[in-house]
């Protein structure tokens, strides 16, 4: 039995859902965003794609997280 998924990426099954992208699109468009600061790329998200703000942040922090190599 699998140990239960935590963090941010606990949100991405309702992320994909909710939204119909899959998450590796979504940091896709984090990546390529000229923004580099967690607030400004999740305001951006929110703003231009309609993301919840729960959400938006998981994204961020995950894919901020999984580039700085932690």
């Amino acid at each position: 039995m699998s140990a239960p998924v935590k963090g941010p990426a606990s949100y991405f099954p309702s992320i994909e859902k909710k939204y119909g992208r899959p998450i590796a699109e979504w940091k896709e468009l984090i990546r390529a965003s000229p923004l580099t600061k967690h607030m400004e790329l999740v305001t951006w998200l929110k703003t231009e794609h309609g993301i919840g703000h729960g959400h938006a942040n998981a994204l961020v922090a995950h894919t901020l997280a999984e580039d700085s190599g932690k």
